[in-house]
């Protein structure tokens, strides 16, 4: 299945799951990364069984402090 991470396309094998895609894509501290699939929050709870589909679109976000 072909899906978008971040904006870039991505071949993946059918059935990867949410928590596998971040596995694959190495993403430091995933606990504190936010996941989007096709604009829907997905909850850290439900990232193991959250199958991706064909044409999905995945956004990782990152959220950070500061200020002056």
């Amino acid at each position: 299945m072909q899906i978008t991470v971040t904006g870039k396309r991505k071949e993946l094998p059918d059935g990867t799951t949410v928590e596998q895609l971040l596995s694959l894509e190495q993403v430091d501290m995933p606990e504190y990364v936010t996941v989007t699939v096709n604009n829907d929050f997905i909850q850290t709870a439900d990232r193991a069984a959250k199958e991706l589909h064909d044409g999905d679109v995945v956004e990782f976000l990152y959220f950070m402090g500061g200020g002056c």
